[in-house]
């Protein structure tokens, strides 16, 4: 293992995925579609031209924001705590630009059904949800980009059905291939009785007890640029035994400029509805996935692929752009560019909108 590899590890998601781990209503108020008759919801979209509808897909019923009635698919998926609203910045830009661009709640997330059992959130599922996706859309293929988990949704959606899809913009996430342990078996083996948010996650209904209990606590805490003012943490013992996870982050002394306050209310309004317990089951698969997936130990990413990351994402670890090719390219062949923000963190997307559409925008272009 390098040393980008170790530093990458202690970050959201990296090591697990390192190592294995149709047309829009013209109407702007949101729409749900079943098979009887269609229901106006009382909320109406927050962004000017995008339009909601639910669809089926892979036994659940998904909502999904769409704009643009024409053109190449584009499929943006999520992260963690995330939504579809995470890509208010990119749905009307790509929409502009001719394709036809559908962001949906994931599994679990907002207004998309939220099954009870937890192995209803393996990879298996996250990726059959995206095909089951283009299906109810009637399309054959899209091209997918993916932010944190939705990163690694779309890694694997890409490596288990390779005919689905035409290119991948993974943001975030690296992938380097599959290892012969467990993420979780090396997690543990690392962290023993400190706290790390992954393995506070696989501990049943705790973590998402905590957030439930305070969602704008927590998603007001981590919504953050890596140069906004904290206050000091509450919890600074690093044993698991000492509390969970708000305490440990240090609530913030003001929003960043990339973030309203209209913007958190609506993320929060989201996550009081839906409540944490979907997404928190994303990461009690990291080992299950490992196990379901052996097929892949020597699959590679065959899709043009570009990588777009903020140059200070705590995921990356202060890799370099040259590191991270060095580490992809064995095992995705076509990758067209590592594209690392200046002065963006975790989300990158919402902080610097212009010069993340600008990386989408050129990549599209040269499918």
């Amino acid at each position: 293992m390098t040393s980008m590899t170790r530093r990458c590890a202690l970050a959201i998601g990296c090591l697990a995925v390192m190592t294995g781990c149709g047309s829009p209503d013209p109407d702007p108020v949101a729409t749900a579609v079943s098979p009887e008759d269609e229901i106006v919801l009382t909320e109406p979209s927050p962004v000017d031209g995008v339009t909601f509808r639910f669809v089926e897909t892979n036994g659940i019923r998904m909502r999904i924001a769409e704009a643009g009635d024409e053109g190449p698919v584009v499929l943006l998926v999520h992260g963690w705590p995330e939504s579809w609203y995470s890509w208010r910045h990119q749905i009307p830009a790509l929409a502009n630009a001719g394709y036809r661009v559908v962001a949906p709640d994931m599994r679990g997330y907002g207004e998309t059904d939220a099954p009870a059992a937890v192995d209803d959130y393996d990879i298996v599922h996250l990726a059959g949800d995206m095909v089951g996706l283009l299906d109810a859309l009637g399309e054959d293929q899209a091209i997918i980009i993916g932010h944190d988990w939705g990163a690694l949704v779309a890694w694997y959606s890409v490596l288990l059905h390779p005919s689905r899809f035409s290119g991948l913009v993974a943001m975030s996430v690296p992938y380097g291939g599959r290892s012969a342990q467990s993420p979780l078996d090396g997690w543990q083996a690392q962290f023993g009785d400190n706290f790390y948010y992954i393995l506070y996650h696989q501990e049943p209904g705790v973590a998402e007890a905590e957030y439930d209990a305070d969602p704008r606590g927590l998603l007001s805490r981590l919504y953050l640029s890596p140069s906004s003012p904290r206050e000091p943490p509450q919890i600074t013992d690093p044993l698991r035994s000492a509390g969970g996870w708000i305490g440990r982050l240090g609530a913030p002394t003001e929003r960043p400029a990339w973030l309203s306050e209209a913007d958190l209310d609506y993320y929060v309004s989201q996550f009081e509805a839906a409540g944490f317990r979907g997404g928190v089951n994303y990461y009690r698969n990291f080992h299950r996935n490992w196990e379901i997936t052996p097929q892949l130990a020597d699959a590679q990413v065959m899709v043009p692929t570009r990588f777009i990351a903020g140059e200070q994402d705590v995921v990356i670890a202060g890799a370099t752009e040259a590191a991270l090719t060095a580490m992809m390219a064995p095992v995705v062949p076509d990758l067209r560019g590592v594209i690392l923000l200046p002065d963006a963190g975790h989300w990158v997307q919402q902080e610097l909108p212009e010069e993340t559409n600008a990386a989408m925008l050129d990549f599209l272009a040269g499918l």
